[in-house]
């Protein structure tokens, strides 16, 4: 910590886990029993992990990352035909300051999120980015989907408890695209404020420009050094689902380097009208009582846009111990 208190910027004592995908789905049994526990201790312990060798070509992250920067640099006239409007629109594009409420700074961003499972949604232009991006998400979703049965066993269920739990064959998943101008295009702080991300994972993969930190042990740790990585988050409804054994993590964005820095950003979750809980099977097992109010997935967006905004985190109304 600060001598004010706030948490600082410092190198971790302990290494980020990395995980090897290709162990969990194509690894000998010993192999796939040992990352995933690997995996469990990742989630409880850091609540993130970098994870390589997933299989999703770098041609295709590349051609992403491509299309991504000609979307963005569109014209205003044309990129208000996305204007954000609710939080389950299924295309949103903002422009515009995002304050840190720590310390009232204004960091500036702009984003397109798309909602594009079970429903696929993309802007038709630039030519060309909707196709790459309906096989993006496919992959990724993909990637995703195996990581949570890595996860439900990790738990001590089998592979498919919560995707069945969770009604996850009908999932909500987010495409966010961040998109962080360079100092020649703004110069002004760019980044976003501390918060933590809905539904069970994140899926991550930044341009190679640094700026993802991640609080650990009251230290805002660089996640951002392995190469051809993404970097997976715990997110809120996997801390509720697992009773809060698997903690989400609270992250941020703070852009130090000269150049655009882009991200895909990939929060996976439950089906929009799944009631999520703590996991009653968890709660037989362990005989504890559950630390979560069960709130519909719709619900907990609406609630969560609301007051991120005031600066507030949604688990303030549903924690209960």
């Amino acid at each position: 910590m600060s001598s004010n208190g706030a948490p600082t910027s410092l190198e971790p004592q302990d290494p980020m886990p990395v995980i090897d995908y290709s162990l969990l789905t194509s690894g000998t049994a010993h192999e796939r029993s040992k990352v995933i526990q690997d995996i469990g201790k990742a989630c409880e312990d850091w609540g993130c992990f970098m994870l390589v060798n997933h299989g999703i070509p770098e041609i295709l992250i590349a051609e992403m990352m491509h299309a991504s920067n000609e979307f963005f640099n569109m014209t205003t006239e044309e990129k208000l035909e996305f204007e954000a409007h609710g939080v389950l629109d299924p295309i949103r594009c903002s422009t515009g300051f995002n304050p840190d409420n720590k310390n009232k700074d204004l960091l500036w961003r702009e984003y397109l999120r798309l909602i594009v499972h079970p429903d696929f949604n993309c802007p038709h232009k630039p030519p060309g980015f909707s196709e790459l991006a309906s096989i993006y998400v496919k992959k990724t979703r993909m990637v995703a989907m195996e990581l949570v049965k890595g996860v439900s066993e990790s738990l001590g269920f089998e592979a498919s408890y919560m995707n069945e739990e969770l009604n996850l064959d009908s999932g909500f998943q987010l495409l966010a695209i961040n998109y962080y101008p360079s100092l020649m295009e703004f110069n002004g702080k760019r980044g976003l404020m501390p918060h933590t991300d809905h539904g069970l994972l994140t899926l991550l993969y930044e341009n190679g420009v640094p700026g993802l930190e991640v609080l650990q042990n009251g230290k805002w740790i660089g996640m951002s050094d392995v190469p051809n990585a993404f970097a997976i988050l715990n997110s809120d409804h996997m801390e509720i689902f697992s009773n809060g054994k698997y903690k989400s993590k609270l992250h941020r964005t703070i852009v130090k380097d000269k150049r655009t820095r882009i991200t895909l950003v990939n929060p996976n979750g439950p089906s929009l009208d799944t009631t999520v809980g703590p996991s009653s099977r968890l709660l037989e097992h362990d005989t504890c009582l559950p630390r979560y109010l069960p709130m519909k997935y719709s619900e907990y967006l609406k609630l969560q846009t609301k007051l991120t905004m005031e600066g507030k985190h949604a688990f303030d109304k549903i924690r209960l111990l």
